[in-house]
């Protein structure tokens, strides 16, 4: 009896669980459709995930550097929003794939747009930002470009968006 009783209970956890998980997929999607203005093209991550070995493909982390050091994708170039300058991009081909993120999209398409309306041609929004690419589990960096599993939450408000991930407000 105990065993089943136990089955019973482990089956019972795992699909509320993945039932509480899709609500939040479901809710996040809508808050990132109700903040985007869809100005700059998107770009899903496993999209993203294809294209990182292009010869030609720039990632630019749209996010402040204390959020950068806690983590970011592979290679990318820390661009900020709040000081963001041109003169940051001034050594990339206008030719180039360009792809923005920050925590979900916003402050990078803000950026995308500024990059567009400077003459670039192929600039692309990662859909759902770092927090997407934290909650899909695809790998991460810190400071040091060392695999981490730290992501900087940007707020308590914002951080309930992230399902995976360990949230850090500062780097270690």
């Amino acid at each position: 009896m105990m065993p089943r009783f136990i089955f019973t209970c482990l089956l019972l956890f795992y699909f509320s669980n993945a039932f509480s998980q899709d609500i939040l997929n479901a809710k996040f999607e809508k808050k990132i459709k109700g903040l985007l203005d869809n100005s700059v093209s998107l770009i899903s991550c496993e999209r993203l995930q294809e294209k990182y070995h292009s010869k030609d493909l720039y990632i630019l982390d749209a996010r402040e550097s204390s959020e950068f050091k806690v983590s970011h994708l592979k290679n990318a170039r820390c661009v900020g929003y709040d000081n963001f300058s041109l003169k940051s991009v001034s050594d990339i081909p206008k030719e180039s794939k360009v792809v923005v993120y920050c925590s979900i999209g916003y402050r990078s398409e803000k950026v995308g747009e500024k990059l567009l309306a400077a003459g670039f041609r192929r600039v692309y929004n990662l859909y759902g930002g770092i927090f997407e690419w934290t909650n899909r589990e695809l790998p991460l960096f810190d400071g040091q470009n060392t695999d981490t599993k730290n992501i900087h939450p940007y707020s308590k408000e914002w951080g309930k968006w992230l399902s995976k991930g360990d949230k850090k407000m500062k780097a270690d």
